[in-house]
């Protein structure tokens, strides 16, 4: 995956793109390597996770490690890995659907992409 096919945000107020403010031109393609890399996902599940709520809740852990002092790509990478190392509970996976026990990073990009899928 180039950084040159990475898509651009569909939503520049809020999701990942409006909570990571001034340093989102670095953090969005590190993001979106990141995720999808972690996930095996393609580039439009993850920008479709980055652009969710969800993508706000990820760029708010990125943004806790960021205040702790870590760099950007290493407080990206941690909260890539406790994403994954969060799985879906039984009440997530009666509320969304998403199989559980799944990685929840896994999980919440593949759920985002199919409703943004069920959207077009």
């Amino acid at each position: 995956m180039s950084a040159a096919n990475i898509p651009a945000t569909q939503n520049e107020s809020w999701g990942f793109y409006g909570t990571m403010n001034g340093d989102v031109a670095n953090a969005w393609p590190l993001a979106m390597n990141a995720v999808a890399t972690a996930t095996g996902e393609d580039y439009d599940a993850v920008r479709a996770f980055l652009d969710s709520r969800h993508g706000r809740h990820f760029a708010d852990d990125v943004r806790t490690h960021l205040y702790a002092g870590q760099p950007l790509a290493a407080a990206i990478s941690a909260a890539t890995q406790s994403w994954m190392g969060w799985t879906i509970n039984r009440n997530t996976s009666r509320a969304t659907g998403i199989p559980r026990g799944l990685p929840y990073l896994t999980g919440f990009v593949i759920h985002c992409a199919i409703l943004t899928d069920d959207a077009s």
